[in-house]
């Protein structure tokens, strides 16, 4: 989506409000080095009422970090082709308070690699899904909650190597592979984390995890194909994900946008009991939505439909935001979420009202200065 609002207003989650409000602090003889990032601050509240067993939680408002963000991005020409970058990128907590003693408490990106616009591009580190960059990025626009598709740490953030091609007449392609090791871990009874929680046994082994996608985009039309190997070590159900994505600009002002994701449902795996995993079993989702802008304002707003396999519930989802412009480098925005909670409760009074329990809208307003 080629709209300078939509790119730097709305979606910081893009990446393009930080290369739009980079500053160069070196750029000579070839090597460059920017800096850049936002601070975010809003109010939250509403959301579900109950947690999925059907225990009541506090969903009040409160002050809240909008996911600010201190980055740098780096790189130096080593011929007129091909460029060797670095970029790494923190999360601090804006919103002070208790969270001031871990202010930088997560690092967001942390890669390297090469670009060559006749070969492509290599990276390895830590980084975005490339399943989510290539194929479900349209509707990946809201600050916070909303999106159903597949987002970026899917089997991605940390220990991966990815390749993807220069435009080839409007096709881009790409491979990822993510490892996760046991190396000096014990060989016999559990795995333990740095932690000492047992997080497995040792019989799992090394695994590898593979995603990759085609993406075409031509003047209006953007279309993304992939498929991410969601094994279990990484939060998946071991199954194959699939998804397809894609995005048409009628105007300059209005782009609509469609997808469908899916991944088979493993029994093995889980076995649709009370208080198993819905977020790892087999599921269908269908996808549609549409964002205007016009001077400084922008809208957008999204609808889901969730067919889950097994013995959890189907639901719907929706977003919607608005966002204004009130500077190059300072916007507003007001959020909506409400995401129907799959019913995992064999309680029959928590079952029979679960609809009136768990559906609050989940909403959010702040402000962002990016730099």
């Amino acid at each position: 989506m080629k709209k300078t609002l939509l790119a730097t207003a709305i979606v910081g989650a893009l990446g393009a409000s930080a290369a739009a409000q980079a500053a160069t602090v070196y750029d000579q003889d070839g090597t460059k080095l920017d800096i850049y990032g936002r601070i975010a601050l809003g109010i939250a509240g509403g959301g579900p009422e109950r947690n999925s067993s059907g225990a009541e939680i506090d969903n009040g408002a409160e002050f809240v970090d909008v996911f600010s963000r201190l980055g740098l991005r780096m790189s130096q020409e080593i011929t007129t082709d091909l460029t060797a970058f670095g970029h790494v990128e923190w999360r601090f907590r804006a919103d002070g308070g208790d969270n001031r003693f871990d202010a930088f408490h997560e690092t967001r990106q942390s890669y390297l690699g090469l670009r060559s616009d006749q070969y492509g591009t290599v990276q390895a580190g830590n980084f975005d899904s490339f399943y989510n960059t290539f194929v479900s990025k349209p509707f990946d626009w809201q600050l916070d909650s909303g999106l159903e598709f597949v987002g970026h740490p899917k089997q991605s953030r940390g220990d991966s190597i990815g390749y993807y091609t220069p435009d080839l007449n409007g096709f881009t392609a790409a491979l990822q592979v993510k490892h996760y090791s046991e190396r000096g871990l014990r060989e016999d009874g559990p795995r333990f984390n740095a932690d000492g929680d047992v997080v497995g046994t040792s019989e799992e082994g090394s695994v590898i995890a593979t995603q990759g996608a085609v993406r075409y985009a031509d003047g209006p039309l953007t279309v993304g194909v992939g498929f991410v190997d969601d094994v279990q070590r990484g939060g998946g159900n071991g199954e194959m994900l699939y998804g397809i994505v894609g995005a048409y600009d009628f105007t300059d002002q209005f782009t609509a946008r469609l997808g469908y994701e899916g991944r088979e449902h493993n029994s093995d795996f889980n076995n649709n009991t009370d208080g198993a995993d819905s977020d790892r079993v087999g599921y269908d989702i269908f996808g549609i939505g549409a964002t205007y802008t016009t001077g400084p304002w922008a809208f957008a707003a999204d609808f889901y439909r969730i067919d889950r396999d097994g013995n959890f519930d189907n639901s719907n989802s929706w977003s919607a935001g608005t966002y204004y412009q009130v500077s190059s480098n300072f916007d507003v925005f007001a959020e909506l979420y409400n995401g129907d909670m799959p019913r995992l409760s064999t309680d029959e009074t928590i079952s029979n009202n679960w609809d009136n329990l768990t559906d609050d809208v989940y909403w959010l307003t702040g402000a962002r200065y990016h730099f």
